[in-house]
């Protein structure tokens, strides 16, 4: 691959500094549903209290996919006023199709019916959950504000702001939590509330800090690209057709981890090494904003930088699956035991795959998105369900008591496959770069190519 040109020395405390808070914030995050869980726990009947609450947040996670998505396009696209003022207006109209979505399955028959049909709730559970919802909606409308903002904070390595945030977001919450039991919980409301809280709190600390870095920016940076929407969306749009081809795979595996051999145990074992799976590799998620603000400056840096972290999530999980502290974990922190420890602990085994695919994957993700291939990822992820569903297949026919191993092996392979496509891609890209470069003998011929390989995709 062709290095592009160094104009700065990066150094490896310059990646640490900047990387560090990232990581600490998004391992904050999982914190935030222990308070919410904890304290929805605390109802006179708790578990249908927090099933009323745990399926709108699963509508939540498709809403604000979106939402999210805004953070990698501002980080990648705003270099000046000009561009935020485009930016600003797409994310405006992401966020006005957020809301009327929200609207519609709050206060339309359309909610009921999904919950109903789609979710299988109990006809006693869909008002609870339609009221929920309503205040949940909200969730995505200020998680998208904190996003753009987070974009302009990463872009100017002032990513100490996010840990910030997301610190006095979690004391805010935890203080609410404490209302709330103190008075009496009584609702799934309570426990939205509390979610929509917290997301306020983040969005006006990023919205403060980003405010102040916005006014320090040009208004029109020299030879910055981003004029105006059509640019943004050009990015934008792949990146969110590929994330909702990814909402498939989720359910595919439950559905088919139903078939299994013992689904109780298949789908809890599943679900717990997925959560601890989660929670090793989410501080290592960010890998694609060190290859954003610093490979230009000092991609021999970047790589090194990577190759050092990537190998640590599946060490985490390895000393979890083969060592005593993950037996001990299972059973004293997550109350676990029998058969289904030990049935955690395989499906745990096989999640180490996945560990080692993700931080390169998150890599070449991070190039696509310097070379504004994002088109590239509806194909990558068209890969990862595709192979999903054809393993999930293959291993439920040949191998049911494989039971939670079969969606941690079919998930994993996912993976890998979306990797292939991602580092094939690239690797082509690279090829044509050296044959133009060599060619014309221009830095400015490499970009073309570039261009014209994402435009043929």
């Amino acid at each position: 691959m062709a290095d592009p040109l160094h104009t700065t020395r990066v150094t490896f405390r310059q990646l640490l500094q900047f990387f560090i808070p990232l990581g600490i914030s998004a391992s904050l995050v999982t914190i935030s549903h222990v308070i919410i869980n904890s304290t929805l726990a605390r109802s006179a009947h708790p578990e249908i209290v927090i099933a009323s609450y745990a399926l709108p947040l699963s509508i939540l996670g498709f809403t604000e996919k979106p939402a999210v998505l805004l953070r990698q396009t501002c980080s990648a696209l705003v270099r000046d006023r000009r561009s935020f003022r485009a930016m600003a207006l797409v994310s405006l109209y992401v966020l006005g199709a957020i809301f009327l979505l929200g609207g519609l399955i709050s206060y339309t028959p359309i909610g009921p019916w999904v919950f109903t049909h789609v979710f299988g709730a109990e006809d006693k559970l869909v008002q609870p959950m339609v009221n929920a919802y309503r205040v949940l909606m909200f969730v995505s409308i200020f998680s998208g504000i904190r996003c753009v903002f987070h974009g302009i904070i990463i872009s100017n390595m002032r990513t100490k702001w996010l840990t910030i945030g997301m610190l006095v977001r979690l004391a805010g919450m935890y203080l609410l939590s404490l209302y709330f039991i103190h008075r009496g919980v009584d609702s799934a409301s309570d426990g939205a509330i509390i979610f929509l809280t917290g997301m306020m709190i983040e969005a006006t600390v990023s919205f403060i800090e980003g405010r102040s870095l916005l006014r320090s920016m040009p208004a029109v940076k020299p030879e910055h690209p981003v004029e105006g929407t059509k640019d943004i969306f050009a990015f934008y749009r792949p990146m969110l057709l590929s994330s909702l081809i990814a909402v498939i795979g989720g359910p595919a595996i439950n559905a088919m981890l139903g078939k299994t051999a013992n689904i109780s145990l298949a789908v809890a074992s599943f679900a717990i090494a997925a959560s601890l799976t989660q929670l090793m590799q989410s501080f290592f998620s960010y890998i694609h904003q060190i290859v954003l603000n610093f490979y230009r400056k000092d991609a021999v840096a970047v790589r090194r930088f990577t190759v050092t972290l990537a190998f640590i999530p599946a060490g985490l999980l390895a000393l979890l699956s083969y060592s005593p502290l993950g037996p001990w974990f299972l059973a004293h922190v997550m109350g676990v035991d029998g058969r289904l420890l030990e049935a955690s602990l395989d499906t745990l085994r096989v999640f180490i795959l996945m560990t080692l695919v993700f931080p390169w994957l998150d890599f070449g993700n991070g190039l696509l998105m310097l070379r504004s291939q994002t088109k590239v990822m509806v194909w990558s992820q068209g890969a990862n369900v595709a192979t999903t569903l054809a393993a999930l297949i293959v291993c439920v026919a040949l191998a049911p008591g494989w039971n939670g191993m079969i969606g941690a092996l079919a998930q994993s392979l996912g993976f890998a496959a979306e990797a292939a496509v991602v580092f094939y891609v690239l690797r082509e890209t690279a090829k044509a770069e050296g044959r133009i470069g060599a060619g014309r003998g221009g830095q400015s011929a490499a970009f073309q190519a570039s261009k014209g390989k994402e435009e043929s995709l």
